[in-house]
């Protein structure tokens, strides 16, 4: 029902208002392994046509930009964007523009004139989703053990293992919410115990730094295992993909199986330091695609129990709700909301 009222809203607004806000509006969420690009028509309509392209079967992002808008004009959206707003994995600094965990790299100016576009937004990632997060829906989330989640206030935070390992925020001011990109999943991963000092002094023989990012995504996973696999006595076990880790730990896999607890532990104890770091007492919030596969494997977990153990600081972080986003697709929101911001 909200949905359809806002869609009415959006057609009751005067042409001369949208034609201001030159929409047509594009958007998009560009991951490691995936692009996912939408559709935005009017004032208070919501993101569709949404499609999802694999980065690798494009040469660049422009290709794929054009083959999505190729795609809506067979659809009979003849209209071009004037206004784009794309919510990238990668740091946001200057004209030149590098995924760092793709072939992808772009100039900002560049994909502007091949697009037609008036306006080109870019936004880390991360930045994006944290800005969905105030309007996230219960049927958009889970509630992870611990306190409930209550009406957003103050400092929200955000963590993604997806292909990388993405860190945001959004503070709560006089004038709105306030995006807080930034690069959290490149700081140097801590270990809790002996163990786990066992396990990054494997990594370290690979990497001189092993950031969070090195276990805590799909391109780490495979070296997290590897780890287990080398201080459980076992250096020849075969390398495996994240996703067969994935696979073979829901499937009863012992060495995998303790890969994804180790995982869901590691997960727990960066979270709760985020947590600190951003003060988000507004909660803590889990994107990305590798947590919503394991299921109830991960509600069982030592996550909770790790994201409170912080000392002096237990109190502090038992009263912080997390929760996990279960829809893929709240990025393209935080990417159109901060180009609304943009226009206003």
């Amino acid at each position: 029902m909200q949905a359809e009222q806002g869609v009415a809203a959006g057609r009751n607004e005067t042409t001369g208002r949208a034609q201001d806000r030159g929409y047509p509006w594009l958007v998009a969420d560009i991951g490691g392994s995936n692009a996912r690009f939408a559709w935005v028509d009017g004032p208070g309509q919501p993101v569709q046509h949404v499609r999802k392209l694999p980065v690798a079967q494009y040469e660049s992002l422009s290709a794929a930009a054009q083959a999505y808008l190729k795609e809506l004009a067979g659809l009979g959206l003849a209209a071009r964007p004037r206004r784009a707003s794309l919510a990238l994995a990668t740091a946001i600094d200057g004209d030149r523009v590098e995924l760092t965990n793709s072939h992808w790299t772009f100039s900002r100016s560049q994909l502007q004139a091949d697009l037609g576009l008036d306006e080109l937004r870019l936004l880390n990632d991360f930045e994006a989703l944290a800005l969905s997060l105030p309007g996230l829906r219960p049927d958009q989330v889970a509630a992870v053990p611990g306190p409930a989640r209550s009406a957003p206030s103050g400092t929200l935070a955000v963590i993604g293992p997806g292909t990388g390992l993405g860190v945001g925020g959004v503070v709560e001011t006089s004038g709105g919410w306030v995006a807080l990109p930034g690069e959290g999943g490149h700081m140097t991963l801590a270990p809790a115990n002996d163990y786990e000092s066992e396990l990054l002094s494997v990594a370290r023989r690979e990497f001189p730094h092993v950031s969070a990012e090195r276990f805590l995504s799909g391109i780490g996973l495979p070296t997290l295992h590897a780890a287990v696999a080398t201080v459980a006595g076992q250096p020849d076990a075969p390398r495996l993909t994240a996703e067969q880790i994935v696979e073979r730990a829901l499937g009863g896999d012992a060495l995998c199986g303790k890969t994804m607890d180790q995982f869901c532990a590691f997960l727990g104890g960066f979270a709760g330091s985020v947590a600190l770091t951003l003060g988000a007492r507004g909660g803590v919030y889990i994107g990305g695609g590798i947590v919503p596969r394991l299921g109830a494997r991960f509600f069982a977990s030592e996550f909770r129990a790790r994201f409170e153990a912080k000392g002096r600081f237990a109190s502090y972080l038992a009263g912080v709700p997390c929760v996990l986003i279960t829809d893929t697709l709240t990025a393209l929101d935080g990417a159109a909301f901060a180009l609304e911001q943009s226009v206003r």
